[in-house]
């Protein structure tokens, strides 16, 4: 019993950690030298430490990884987001960004 008593909670903090490092990329090309990109990221957020890092940082950094020139990211989303309560989720939350935008350079016409 007193084995169960240590074991949960490390298995609870296990799966949050392991849950904290996903991320993914896409990139959609439009012309030879340019397209358009798709990065998400997941976070845990605990009494407001951010495990690995943000969902948002987490996002942005795959994305930048990935060196592609003249990224310029158009579209920003977190959720949850819970506006001028936010603060809530800095006790605990797990939180999933997903930015968009694009990249390269347009040909010529």
């Amino acid at each position: 019993m007193q084995t169960l008593r240590l074991v949960a909670p490390l298995a609870g903090l296990a799966l949050t950690l392991a849950l904290g490092s996903c991320a993914s990329v896409e990139f959609i090309r439009d012309t030879e030298t340019s397209g358009r990109f798709k990065s998400t990221g997941m976070g845990v957020t605990i009494l407001s430490l951010n495990v690995p890092k943000s969902a948002k940082n987490i996002a942005i950094e795959n994305a930048s990884d990935a060196r592609q020139p003249n990224m310029v990211i158009t579209k920003q989303t977190v959720f949850p987001y819970l506006g001028p309560v936010d603060w809530l989720l800095e006790i605990f939350s797990i939180r999933y960004a997903r930015i968009e935008g694009t990249w390269g350079f347009e040909p010529e016409p």
